[in-house]
């Protein structure tokens, strides 16, 4: 599985709603149960075949993500990192992202919400083979006035997007995940500020929804989407993920694991990855999913 799709993780901004948790430490940084936070949302691209990152981040914090993630090469892949000097909106990633891109379709996540499901594989990879256009990633949540909402028509195709509307359209909401072609820097160069000051991603969204150009997948019953940016959410996420790990035996947001089923590392990289961090848990179970039966056909 392999894909010509660059993958970008918004890691920046100053956390303020976390503090001071944040006040010396990324946000994105944060343990998250068992992981820190980035581990989340970097695995969920690498689900796609993705093998080349940028990750943005605010200045204090570079030195941080580079030591925790390195280059991505002992994960099979490549990871390259930006300053974002100033938040400016979700859509300054992609002028940040210019010379990474270099005219490539692209991906971009935000490093603070994480995604789980059955069918969150197949709809990741399906949006990965779209190279026309952008596809967004929906959510039924009951307070919808708090994000970015769709308005659909009867066949179920997006005819608008508002941000934060005092009277929502539906309950979908529009999710921190978003593929697009290989136009989104130069689309991206078109948005005027908003009445924030900022570069809004729903603005760049309408862009290619005027074109008819805008897809949708909707996350359905049995996946879920969590925002980790408050105290409450955060330990929502960390409660969540325990739950799932401890019932089922299996990690969430494992980029060890995912490189490994994806063959981009093989057994002994794996057993190496392991063995420095067999004191905790985590590093047994590296240890345990190549020993399953059920995957002897991975090498």
């Amino acid at each position: 599985m392999s894909s010509s799709r660059k993958g970008i993780i918004l890691a920046g901004g100053n956390g303020t709603r976390l503090y001071p948790l944040t006040y010396s430490v990324s946000k994105q940084l944060m343990p998250v149960y068992d992981k820190p936070m980035i581990y989340y949302p970097l695995s969920t691209l690498m689900l796609t075949g993705i093998k080349e990152y940028l990750i943005i981040v605010s200045p204090p914090h570079l030195n941080a993500f580079k030591n925790l993630l390195g280059d991505g090469n002992k994960w099979g892949i490549s990871i390259q990192y930006a300053i974002q000097e100033k938040p400016e909106g979700l859509a300054q990633a992609f002028l940040i992202a210019e010379s990474f891109l270099d005219n490539h379709p692209s991906a971009l996540i935000l490093g603070d919400n994480l995604y789980h499901g059955n069918d969150l594989t197949p709809q990741l990879i399906k949006a990965n083979k779209n190279n026309n256009g952008a596809t967004i990633f929906v959510y039924p949540v009951s307070d919808p006035q708090r994000y970015g909402v769709a308005e659909f028509d009867d066949n179920k195709r997006v005819i608008n997007l508002e941000e934060k509307p005092k009277k929502p359209p539906s309950r979908y909401a529009v999710t921190g995940i978003y593929f697009y072609d290989n136009r989104a820097v130069n689309k991206a160069k078109e948005i005027k500020p908003s009445t924030r000051g900022e570069l809004e991603i729903t603005s760049l969204n309408n862009l290619y929804l005027k074109e008819n150009n805008l897809f949708v997948e909707i996350m359905g019953r049995g996946m879920a989407w969590l925002d980790t940016g408050t105290f409450d959410s955060l330990h929502q996420a960390g409660s969540y993920i325990r739950l799932l790990e401890r019932r089922q035996g299996l990690k969430v947001g494992c980029p060890e694991e995912v490189a490994w089923r994806n063959k981009w590392i093989n057994n002994k990289d794996l057993i190496k990855l392991a063995e420095n961090m067999i004191a905790s848990g985590y590093g047994q179970y590296l240890l345990n999913i190549q020993k399953d039966p059920f995957n002897k056909n991975l090498s």
